[in-house]
């Protein structure tokens, strides 16, 4: 089965809060990943922040129409930071 994304928070130091419909969230540090022609334009900051859930694909995609596969985000989230800085990223 193949994660969806439902929810997505922009954080700062190229990170974002995501949440599946599992249930399942965590914070995803993508910085070593904005390489390549549709991720560069990701390094401003100002553009990251735009990061939001596309409805069709149901993973993250910005305006410029880069977006990360959900399978690639869920192990991200359960790999990655403890529940309580998850916990702190939602409010």
């Amino acid at each position: 089965m193949i994660p969806k994304v439902v929810e997505v928070k922009p954080l700062d130091g190229y990170r974002l809060w995501i949440r599946f419909d599992d249930g399942t969230a965590g914070i995803v540090e993508l910085a070593a990943e904005l390489w390549g022609p549709m991720f560069e334009p990701l390094k401003d900051t100002a553009f990251f922040a735009k990061a939001a859930v596309d409805p069709e694909l149901e993973t993250v995609t910005w305006p410029n129409g880069a977006d990360l596969a959900p399978e690639f985000l869920y192990r991200a989230t359960r790999q990655g930071v403890p529940a309580d800085a998850q916990q702190a990223a939602r409010s």
